[in-house]
């Protein structure tokens, strides 16, 4: 069975939130950026995790510098919520790497 079967699309909820918690490692990254990549300009959603996703903030910083805004809206220690906003229209680039810390 594939994991998209186990873990359908991941679905911005209606409060802007982007619950990733349940998502594996593996598919996570992949799953945020999607996401952010499916915003239209000016349009942002709230990242819920039960970690600080800094690893991702790298990936976003080094594929699209200018593009986004990040912002902790909460920092744990069993939540943290960050406020990703697209600033400007991007192009995909390569699929994510998954990058997982020891939590997972």
């Amino acid at each position: 069975m594939s994991s998209a079967a186990v873990y359908p699309q991941t679905v911005i909820g209606p409060d802007q939130v982007m619950d990733v918690r349940p998502i594996p490692c593996s598919i996570k990254h992949g799953r945020i950026i999607q996401a952010w990549l499916d915003l239209p300009v000016g349009h942002h959603f709230i990242l819920l995790n039960d970690h600080d996703p800094v690893p991702l903030y790298y990936q976003f910083f080094a594929q699209w510098p200018g593009a986004f805004s990040w912002e902790h809206v909460m920092r744990g220690p069993e939540e943290f919520r960050i406020k990703i906003t697209k600033l400007r229209a991007v192009v995909a680039g390569p699929e994510p790497v998954a990058e997982c810390t020891s939590r997972h």
